[in-house]
C-alpha cells in the first residue's frame, strides 16, 4: 500500500480528488473522473452531488459506473433527468465543477477532442465534443485531467472543441460565456497547473514526486511560467489507496 506502488492513474485520481474538497455539484466523465469523484465523496466531500451527462444526479457512487449513461449513475440518486435538463441546469449556474480531458490542450486550457490534423482529411478522427463544450462553457470551474505528453500539450490546437480561456483575459466574456467561469486546474501524471490571472496561460504550481521541472518542460509543447512557491504534490496516502482499491474499484475497471 506504499506510495511507491501507486500507479499513475491512482496518483491522478488522488490529486484530483483533493481538489474536490468543499465541492457541491460536479459533472463527471468516464474513467479517472469517476475514480476521483468517488474518492472525493468518500473522503473529502461527503455532500458531493455527482451530475452525469445522460441525466443521473446525486448517485451515491457505491458501485462505480462503467459509463456516463450506465444505471449506476442513477442508482440511489436524487433525480433522473435527461441530457437537456442537466445542461440547462449548468446554464443556470447550478453545476459548480466539471471534469474534462482531451487529445490536445493549448496554453489557455482550450481542448481538442475532434480531429488530429486537417478537419477535412484528419490523421485521426476523435469522438467529438459530447457534453464537453457545455461543461467547459457553463460550469463555474473545470478541472482538466491529461496524460502529460508533448504531442498533447501544444501551442495551437488542430481543432477547438471546448473553450478554456480562448486567447486570453476577457476572451470568454467577449464570446458570451458566463463571467467568472473557466479552467481551474490541469492535473497530469507529472504536474499540476493553474492559470496565471494576468495572462490566463497555464502556470506550473506543483510537480509530482520525482519529476523534475526539466522533464515537465520537455513534455510540454509551449513555454509556461512557474509559480514562485511551486510545491511537490503529496504522495497518495494509504487511506486513499485502500479506498480506491478495496471500495471504489476492487474489480480494477479503471485502475
Amino acid at each position: 500500500m506504499s506510495a511507491e506502488r501507486a500507479s499513475p492513474t491512482e496518483r491522478l485520481a488522488c490529486t484530483a480528488a483533493r481538489l474536490m474538497k468543499g465541492s457541491t455539484t460536479v459533472f463527471i466523465g468516464t474513467g479517472v473522473p469517476m475514480l476521483a469523484a468517488a474518492l472525493a465523496r468518500a473522503l473529502y466531500a461527503p455532500g458531493l452531488l455527482p451530475v452525469f451527462e445522460f441525466g443521473g444526479v446525486g448517485s451515491t457512487l457505491e458501485k462505480l459506473p462503467l459509463g456516463v449513461g450506465e444505471y449506476n449513475t442513477f442508482r440511489r440518486g436524487v433525480a433522473a433527468m435527461g441530457i437537456c435538463d442537466v445542461m440547462e441546469a449548468a446554464q443556470r449556474g447550478a453545476v459548480r465543477d466539471g471534469f474534462l480531458g482531451g487529445a490536445q490542450i493549448d496554453p489557455y486550457g482550450n481542448l481538442n477532442t475532434t480531429v488530429i490534423g486537417a478537419y477535412a482529411k484528419p490523421t485521426v478522427r476523435l469522438p467529438g465534443s459530447g457534453g464537453a463544450d457545455d461543461v467547459g462553457s457553463l460550469c463555474w470551474r473545470t478541472i482538466i485531467l491529461m496524460k502529460h505528453e508533448r504531442k498533447r500539450f501544444v501551442e495551437t490546437l488542430d481543432f477547438l472543441t471546448t473553450p478554456g480561456y480562448l486567447d486570453g483575459p476577457g476572451a470568454r466574456e467577449r464570446a458570451g460565456l458566463p463571467p467568472g467561469t473557466g479552467p481551474y486546474r490541469v492535473v497530469t501524471d507529472l504536474a499540476v497547473f493553474d492559470f496565471a490571472p494576468a495572462s490566463r496561460r497555464m502556470r506550473l504550481i506543483a510537480l509530482n514526486p520525482g519529476v523534475t521541472l526539466e522533464r515537465a518542460a520537455a513534455e510540454t509543447g509551449f513555454p509556461f511560467p512557474v509559480a514562485r512557491h511551486a510545491a511537490i504534490n503529496p504522495d497518495p496516502t494509504p487511506r486513499e489507496l485502500k479506498t480506491l482499491r478495496e471500495k471504489i474499484d476492487p474489480e480494477r475497471v479503471f485502475l
